[in-house]
C-alpha cells in the first residue's frame, strides 16, 4: 500500500512538473520559424532603419530568420492591433514607439490598450529630436528663438508630421514651458520641402532627417530635445540647458502579445540586450544621432506607463485632436 501510495505522488509530481519543463524546452528552442517585427512605419525612417539592425543581428544570433514587416496606417495603430491580435508565441512581435503611448489618450474608441494587451521586452534605442529652422528666422541660438518669437508671437509657424505626432506635442510641451506662441502647420506628407523653402519657419525633427541639411547649411539646428545634451550629438546644446525640466524623446522597443510566454519573453530580452551592447550597433545607432538603452521588460513598462501619462497631459492641455 505504502509503495503505492509512494508511485502515485511520484506519478503527481511529475505530472505537474510536465507544463514548466515543456515551457522552457520550447523557450530553448525558440525560434523554429521566421519570426516577424512589425512596423507601423514606412520604411527608411528611423523606427524602420533601428529595428532592421535589430531584426539583422538576432537572425545571425538565433539562426532563424527576424523579417520587418511595414504595416503603416492610423498613426501606428493597424501595426500594434494586428500584433495584439497575434497568437501569443514570439513569432509576432511590435516595434513599440513614443506614437503608441501619444495614441493611447489621442484616440478615443481604440480596440486594444497599448499597456493591457502588449507585453513589453526592452527598450533598446533612444534619440533627441533637433529643434531646427530656416536660415531665414534670425535667431542663431535657442534663447534667441525664444526671444525673437516673444517679439513675434503667432508669426512663426512650425511643421509638424500631423495631428498628435511626436514633432507636434515635442513642440506643444516646448510652446508651454517656453510661454512662447508658435502656429502649427501639420503635414500628410513631408514637410521638408516648405520647411527648406521659407514656407514654414521651424520643426521638430529627426537628426536622421535633417542632418544633411544641417550640414549644407539649409537648416540651422539651436537644440536638442533630450534633458541633457546628447552623446551622438554634444556640440548641440539641450532645450533643457535654457527651459528648465523640459525633455521630449523618441525612443523604440519590442513588444509581444500579452499572453506570450514569460520563458520566450526572457529570451528574447536577453538576446535583443546582448545586441544593443555590440559597439558596432551602438555606432550604427549614434549615425542616426541616437543610443543604446537595454534593461528589462520591468523598465521598459514603466517608461511606457511613464510616458502615456505626459503626453496624456500634453494632448488635454493644448486639446490636440486627431486628424
Amino acid at each position: 500500500m505504502k509503495l503505492l501510495r509512494r508511485q502515485f505522488l511520484h506519478l503527481a509530481a511529475g505530472a505537474v512538473a510536465l507544463p514548466a519543463v515543456s515551457r522552457i524546452a520550447k523557450a530553448q528552442t525558440y525560434p523554429t520559424r521566421p519570426v516577424r517585427i512589425i512596423v507601423g512605419f514606412p520604411p527608411g525612417i528611423t523606427p524602420d532603419i533601428v529595428a532592421r539592425l535589430i531584426a539583422q543581428s538576432l537572425s545571425e544570433r538565433l539562426g532563424q530568420q527576424f523579417i520587418v514587416d511595414n504595416r503603416t496606417g492610423a498613426g501606428t495603430n493597424i501595426a500594434a492591433e494586428l500584433v495584439v491580435r497575434a497568437a501569443p508565441d514570439g513569432y509576432s512581435l511590435l516595434v513599440v514607439t513614443g506614437t503608441n503611448t501619444v495614441n493611447a489618450t489621442l484616440y478615443e474608441g481604440l480596440n486594444f490598450d497599448i499597456v493591457r494587451d502588449i507585453a513589453p521586452i526592452v527598450a533598446y534605442y533612444r534619440g533627441p529630436s533637433v529643434l531646427v529652422v530656416n536660415p531665414s528666422v534670425p535667431a542663431k541660438t535657442l534663447p534667441e528663438f525664444i526671444a525673437y518669437a516673444k517679439a513675434n508671437p503667432g508669426k512663426i509657424n512650425y511643421a509638424s508630421d500631423g495631428n498628435g505626432t511626436t514633432t507636434h506635442v515635442f513642440c506643444e510641451l516646448f510652446k508651454v514651458m517656453a510661454d512662447v506662441d508658435l502656429v502649427h502647420v501639420p503635414y500628410r506628407g513631408s514637410y521638408l520641402p516648405d520647411l527648406l523653402s521659407g514656407q514654414v519657419q521651424a520643426a521638430f525633427s529627426t537628426p536622421a532627417t535633417t542632418i544633411a541639411y544641417i550640414r549644407a547649411g539649409q537648416l540651422r539646428v539651436l537644440a536638442v530635445t533630450s534633458a541633457t545634451r546628447s552623446d551622438a550629438l554634444p556640440e548641440i546644446p539641450s532645450i533643457g540647458e535654457f527651459v528648465p525640466g523640459y525633455e521630449a524623446n523618441t525612443w523604440n522597443g519590442i513588444g509581444a502579445p500579452k499572453s506570450t510566454p514569460a520563458e520566450i519573453i526572457s529570451k528574447l530580452n536577453t538576446e535583443i540586450n546582448a545586441v544593443v551592447a555590440d559597439p558596432q550597433i551602438k555606432e550604427r545607432f549614434a549615425k542616426l544621432g541616437g543610443t543604446a538603452i537595454g534593461g528589462s521588460p520591468a523598465e521598459f513598462g514603466k517608461l511606457i506607463t511613464s510616458e502615456i501619462e505626459k503626453w496624456g497631459r500634453v494632448i488635454r492641455a493644448a486639446n490636440i485632436k486627431v486628424e
